[in-house]
Order: structure tokens, then sequence, then C-alpha cells
């Protein structure tokens, strides 16, 4: 039977391809990157998949972990008739123990407003008080903000920051006492 065509001509090499990138492309997609730390650290190379997570008390498929309600009631038979099922020994139980701490932990609230906004508040308050329509008309409303936006920019500054918007009004009334 007869090669096909083109078979027989020698391989040449591929100057275009960057060898670099795909030796770490391929490096990347058979072992990828695990997120969680705990697990990370504790990880074995050597075992498969479904040994590490059970080595850490966790489960690789969650239809094993929780049993649905007939297979449940036929493990409880075999469990009072005295038949020992193999347990898995969960020989890192610290990953478990961390990662349950970790989510106890409450949550950080991450976002924060601008300076830039943080700023045109406080020189707005400052200026003009409760005025939105005044505040409207400033020369430092380069956005042309209607006396609505202001109001709702002034009622977003209060929610982030409710103690340091209640220290700075109290701090502007006693310099309008000092003065008088």
């Amino acid at each position: 039977m007869p090669k096909a065509k083109g078979k027989n001509r020698r391989q040449k090499f591929a100057y275009g391809l960057n060898r670099k990138r795909l030796y770490r492309n391929a490096r990347r997609k058979a072992a990828p990157r695990i997120e969680c730390s705990h697990i990370r650290h504790a990880w074995d190379a050597t075992k498969s998949v479904a040994q590490n997570l059970a080595e850490m008390g966790l489960a690789g498929d969650p239809n094993k972990a929780v049993p649905i309600g007939k297979r449940r009631l036929q493990r409880m038979e075999t469990d009072s008739d005295g038949q020992q099922q193999e347990k898995t020994l969960v020989r890192k139980p610290y990953v478990l123990s961390e990662m349950e701490f970790e989510a106890s932990l409450p949550e950080k609230k991450s976002n924060t407003l601008s300076k830039d906004l943080i700023d045109y508040v406080r020189y707005m308050i400052q200026n003009h008080g409760e005025n939105y329509k005044e505040m409207a008309r400033d020369e430092k409303n380069y956005y042309q903000d209607t006396p609505k936006q202001i109001k709702s920019k002034i009622n977003v500054y209060k929610n982030f920051y409710p103690e340091e918007y209640r220290d700075f009004v109290a701090s502007l009334k006693q310099e309008k006492m000092d003065v008088q």
C-alpha cells in the first residue's frame, strides 16, 4: 500500500513557535494550580486526587459524600447487622480544621469610596451645609451634578463612613460656635 502524500518528507524545525511558552502552558495544564493554600500545602503529587482528598477528609464526589435517601437506609441496615464498611482514614485533619476556621471568620468589607469623592462631599458639606441647590451651583461641581445626585453622593458617604461623617459634622458645628 502506498504512503500518504507528504509523509515521506522530513520534519522541518518550526522557528516561529515559542518553545518556552508551549512548555509552560503544557505544564500548567498537566498540573492545575490549587487555589486553596491549605489544600495546596498538604497535597501529595504522588497520589491520586481521590486519595489526596480522602486523606484530608474532603469529598471528591458530593453524591458519594452525602448519599440519597434510599442508599442511606440501606447503609443503616447493613451497619446494624454488624457488617463493617471501609472507613477512609483522615490522615490530615488539620486541613479541614484550618478551612473551617477560615470560613468562620467574618467577611471584611473591601469596597471603599474614592479619595476624590470623599474630598468633594466634605467640601460641599463644609461650605453649604444641607443646601443642595447651592451645592449644584458651586464652581467645584465639575460634573454638573443635580441637587438630587449630590444628595445621593452624600448619603453614600454617610453609609460608608457613619462615624467619620458624625465627627466631621460635629467639628463643623464646633467651629461655628467658636466663631460666634
